[in-house]
């Protein structure tokens, strides 16, 4: 445990007083923060956990799909079928404050027809793998917000982490060894010149 370098005096102690509850303060509040920011972390990582194992599930069926496709159709084939895409996605994207940390929010909007290819030079699996890819798209611009979300509120707790410690471990500390040092100074202070004035009255008295 440190101790501040300053000058013994009551105006310094006075300060540090001040600046010592101002530290708590600041520590209480920042703990608070983490606190609330780690509950919401779990919460939308159980989300996203859940959400994630939901598409990998869904999205194997669209790669069985699509190979199956590819297994029955000539490479030339669904390599123009695929070559001009008939959808369009517009996606926007806003923003939310979620206790100092703001995170992305997107959505994202599809125009027209996934089949832009003439349907009797394909087979159906492919147009069920289409179909299922564009359902998925969605959900999966979805999982990518709730991902990027909880990687920055990661990173907020860290930091937050790091200045609650510090509040606790080191300032605060340094803080409560000044004002006992400074306090014990001031105290001998008084005290030596309580014994110079006695010594004093005394050598008045004895003249």
């Amino acid at each position: 445990m440190a101790r501040l370098n300053v000058n013994p005096n009551r105006m310094e102690l006075s300060r540090l007083k001040k600046r010592l509850v101002v530290a708590k303060r600041g520590h209480k509040l920042l703990k608070d923060k983490q606190d609330a920011l780690i509950k919401e972390f779990l919460e939308r990582a159980r989300e996203a956990k859940a959400l994630r194992e939901e598409l990998e599930s869904e999205l194997m069926a669209c790669y069985r799909s699509f190979l199956l496709a590819r297994a029955q159709t000539l490479p030339v084939m669904l390599e123009q079928a695929l070559m001009i895409s008939g959808t369009r996605c517009n996606l926007s994207v806003a923003k939310k404050n979620v206790m100092s940390v703001v995170v992305p929010e997107y959505a994202v909007e599809q125009e027209g027809n996934p089949f832009s290819y003439g349907l009797a030079t394909t087979q159906g699996s492919l147009d069920v793998a289409l179909e299922q890819f564009s359902k998925l798209l969605p959900r999966l611009i979805t999982l990518a917000a709730k991902e990027k979300a909880i990687r920055l509120m990661a990173s907020e707790i860290e930091k937050t982490r790091r200045r609650v410690n510090a509040l606790e471990h080191v300032m605060i500390p340094n803080f409560n060894e000044t004002i006992r040092y400074i306090t014990m100074k001031l105290d001998e202070q008084e005290r030596s010149t309580l014994s110079r004035l006695m010594k004093i009255k005394d050598i008045v008295r004895s003249h």
